[in-house]
């Protein structure tokens, strides 16, 4: 078997060919930032992603130890590739008309699919370099399924630091970042944690449309958007649907008005280029879609987890934020659809419209620009 050194850099070389742009090495242990996660599940702030919850025989929080959920993992090897594209940011348009779907969702494959492929490459050529070692080597590739907290891991593998939005962030590439990684019994070279380049910069903060950052590197998932139109079921709070404005799948604002994104390159990768209709959709056309049209439009599409009903919900609040009359019509009709959520949505949206005199934007609030 090759040495530990050439192994580590065999990696990273290999990640790179298979088209990621960072990739490094994290230890498996107790990291300090997995302290705070069952403090957050114990809090609420999952809301109602019951699988963040998952425990093993013992009772103890999955995510919150690798080392309990993986006690044969002495590694983790994290990869990410960039899916920006070359699209303006959620704040800088303000068609009433149309709704926002999150920068990610816009591809042509789902992520999930892309970013697996690419790492069971380098999976595959870790395998071959430690095939006669002694005991045989394990590995488990995971694309946000594993028991682990990726971003912690990526912090402590040199990819990016963890902003005060909770996402991670690379000095060059910004936080348009999707993250792999392999967890492997052997251990390697790890690298040296990124430092936190946030600073005192409070933008993402301070441009949350519901609060939903509650403070520095704390996130509320009840409040959040992403959360609210990608991963509740059922009816939305009142409370929180004026906040929503018209986005209708996930929520970039954080991202947006972040001094990092501002040159942040757009990717080479065919995969993650915008599918035609995505970007700044018309709201009108989400709200009606066929559950035929559904099935096809969003074939391999990660929108599919927020189900139709879920859209066409998202699509009816949008429009009541909207300001614009003329979806009158279309909301009068969805409120007497076979959906009740749908239906009881669009009773909402109509109010709104009745008491509205001009559009809503759906950019940050205090008029924070990027």
């Amino acid at each position: 078997m090759k040495q530990i050194s050439e192994i580590t850099t065999l990696i990273k070389d290999a990640a790179r060919e298979a088209g990621f742009e960072l990739a490094g090495i994290a230890p498996v242990r107790d990291l300090p930032e997995l302290n705070y996660f069952p403090e957050w599940i114990e809090a609420g702030h999952a809301g109602e992603m019951k699988y963040l919850e998952d425990r093993d025989e013992a009772g103890h929080l999955k995510r919150a130890s690798l080392q309990s959920a993986a006690p044969w993992a002495r590694s983790v090897i994290v990869c990410a590739i960039n899916y920006n594209t070359a699209h303006p940011y959620s704040t800088q348009v303000n068609d009433p008309d149309r709704g926002w779907i999150s920068r990610y969702a816009w591809s042509r494959e789902d992520y999930h699919e892309a970013v697996m492929r690419r790492l069971r490459v380098v999976e595959d050529l870790l395998r071959d370099a430690t095939a006669t070692a002694t005991p045989p080597l394990q590995t488990r590739c995971y694309v946000d399924t594993g028991p682990l907290v990726e971003r912690v891991y990526a912090k402590y593998a040199g990819v990016g630091w963890i902003g005060k939005n909770t996402c991670i962030l690379n000095q060059k590439l910004g936080s348009w970042l999707f993250l792999g990684v392999i967890l492997t019994s052997l251990e390697l070279e790890p690298d040296l944690p990124a430092p936190d380049r946030c600073g005192s910069c409070t933008r993402c903060i301070d441009a949350c449309p519901t609060d939903a950052l509650i403070a520095p590197y704390q996130l509320d998932s009840n409040k959040c958007i992403s959360y609210l139109t990608i991963e509740k079921r059922g009816a939305i709070s009142e409370e929180m649907r004026v906040g929503m404005g018209r986005h209708v799948f996930g929520c970039d604002i954080c991202q947006d008005v972040c001094p990092w994104n501002r040159k942040a390159p757009a990717t080479g990768a065919a995969e993650f280029q915008a599918r035609e209709g995505l970007v700044n959709p018309a709201l009108e056309w989400l709200a009606e879609m066929s559950a035929d049209e559904f099935r096809e439009k969003f074939r391999e599409s990660p929108i599919r987890r927020a189900k139709r009903t879920g859209l066409r919900r998202n699509a009816a609040i949008a429009m009541g934020n909207s300001g614009d009359r003329t979806f009158l019509p279309v909301l009068k009709k969805l409120a007497t659809d076979e959906d009740t959520v749908v239906a009881e949505s669009a009773r909402w949206g109509l109010k709104q419209l009745s008491m509205s005199t001009a559009p809503n934007s759906q950019g940050p609030k205090n008029g924070r620009e990027c």
